[in-house]
């Protein structure tokens, strides 16, 4: 098993940022703030479920005896709208898919994210060593988020007036998977830049999965992360562009999307773990930068050098900014001596603020 930087942080993992559950949270029309309220509840409580098992032990998740660790091994679970983890078993490994559409979208989807962690990075699933895949479908009622809380995948329907259903976009669930990467290699703190960097990672490579699953090239790739998840009533696009944050959405419901694409712009504030959701902007405008100026697939030079940074073993729980540029800049030049990637690395981080010495 790939040794974690420290031990575990006791994190809990949501794609939808609480500022946006927050503003839903207080509209005046009971069918958009009722099921925000709830959602806030319910991830309040899995907040704090996730600590407790922590610091008490959480049961070990172990592969079929004999399984090949560059396997997949996925079970999808059917919560059937209740919050008992997992729920009933619907599909296993190497079944056909049943009629539960979201049910097989979360299986394909936990493909997705091990076949390009497999393929690109040689990874064996999550933790290294061939870790389970579980999921939950169908999780609560309106449950307007998707989680990682640890252990699995937890994924919400949407409230259908604000979010459609978590297993939509593909780049949401490579998003909340690669929390568990972050979780059992550098392990970086939930909160302020360190947190944002974690938020920026799980999208740089959800957007990595969903780009690899559509064969795109970086030129030929959205850089929205959720798209398809907004229902049709809500002005935007998705939940973050990467291509320029700040613009994926401007709702009258949802308010505008208060990313900032450089440190000019950062944002300081005490909520949402100090802003994780927010400021990871910054990061994924650098990543995005990186890509497009190398062109081609994206996770071949791009995201290479920023999976040797986050496993590589010198990316400390803190880190903040300025020390993950750095070291993109050093493992850039040791994967690809000192040709266009080096160049690249060093002109996006210039271009969105971060020192790199």
């Amino acid at each position: 098993m790939t040794k974690t930087n420290g031990g575990f942080e006791p994190v809990f993992c949501t794609v939808v940022p609480p500022h946006v559950l927050d503003k839903l949270a207080q509209h005046e029309d009971p069918a958009l703030a009722n099921p925000a309220r709830r959602t806030l509840e319910r991830d309040a409580y899995e907040r704090t479920h996730r600590r407790l098992t922590t610091v008490l032990g959480a049961p070990a998740v172990a592969a079929p005896p004999g399984a090949a660790s560059d396997q997949p091994h996925r079970t999808i679970y059917d919560a059937r709208h209740g919050t008992d983890l997992p729920g009933r078993k619907v599909r296993g490994e190497g079944e056909d898919p049943g009629k539960d559409a979201t049910a097989n979208r979360a299986y394909a989807g936990l493909g997705a994210t091990f076949e390009l962690y497999l393929k690109a990075y040689e990874r064996h699933s999550i933790d290294g060593d061939g870790l389970p895949l579980d999921a939950s479908v169908h999780f609560d009622r309106d449950y307007n988020n998707a989680f990682w809380n640890g252990e699995q995948m937890v994924f919400g329907d949407g409230d259908g007036e604000i979010f459609l259903d978590f297993t939509i976009p593909i780049d949401v669930i490579g998003h909340e998977l690669t929390h568990g990467v972050t979780q059992y290699t550098a392990n970086l703190t939930y909160f302020g830049q360190p947190g944002a960097l974690n938020e920026s990672l799980s999208d740089v490579f959800g957007t990595l999965i969903k780009q690899y699953t559509l064969g795109q090239t970086a030129a030929e790739a959205d850089w929205l992360i959720g798209a398809g998840l907004l229902a049709p009533r809500v002005t935007g696009k998705a939940l973050r562009s990467m291509k320029a944050p700040g613009t994926a959405y401007d709702d009258d419901v949802l308010g505008k999307d208060p990313q900032p694409a450089t440190m000019d712009d950062f944002v300081r504030t005490g909520r949402d773990n100090g802003g994780v959701h927010i400021n990871s902007g910054i990061p994924n405008h650098a990543f995005y930068l990186v890509a497009t100026a190398l062109g081609g697939h994206a996770w071949e030079k791009a995201g290479q050098i920023w999976y040797d940074v986050l496993t590589g073993g010198e990316l400390k729980k803190d880190a903040l900014f300025t020390d993950f540029a750095s070291l993109t800049v050093k493992a850039a030049e040791a994967r690809f001596n000192e040709g266009d990637e080096l160049q690249a690395v060093l002109k996006a981080w210039e271009q969105v603020g971060v020192r790199t010495t």
